[in-house]
């Protein structure tokens, strides 16, 4: 196992451990299926913009600064906060979709191709991508 590998993730336990996925997701359906990855030993790296997932900031209830809504569907996940916008962060999130054995992303069609992130692209550099 290289440094890489173990800093995904490929450890764990559950029937998914060792895989990776990549989750641009937002909202509801998206993180609610990458948490259910989770859950079952995946090892979930979840992508939000720099003010945060949407659903961060709902409520109440509240638990501290978070709504309750985004710490279960986040829960058992790993979170990184990038700005697209920014050439290091997006290098990042590119390398990310690059390594993932899954992406999940559930922006309005094309929104992640001006990126490069779309499954065409990334699935170019990475053929055993799943989306």
């Amino acid at each position: 196992m290289s440094a890489a590998d173990a800093a995904f993730g490929r450890q764990g336990t559950g029937p998914l451990a060792g895989t990776i996925v990549a989750d641009f997701s937002r909202v509801l359906a998206g993180p609610y299926a990458t948490m259910m990855l989770a859950d079952l030993g995946a090892t979930v790296i979840k992508v939000e913009g720099k003010t945060g997932d949407d659903t961060r900031h709902w409520a109440p209830p509240r638990r501290g600064e978070d709504a309750t809504y985004f710490l279960t569907a986040n829960r058992n996940k790993h979170s990184v906060v990038l700005d697209f916008k920014d050439s290091d962060d997006l290098a990042f999130a590119q390398q990310l979709a690059a390594r993932a054995d899954v992406l999940v992303e559930n922006f309005k069609a094309g929104g992640l191709a001006k990126y490069g992130l779309d499954y065409e692209t990334v699935s170019a550099v990475n053929p055993a991508l799943r989306n």
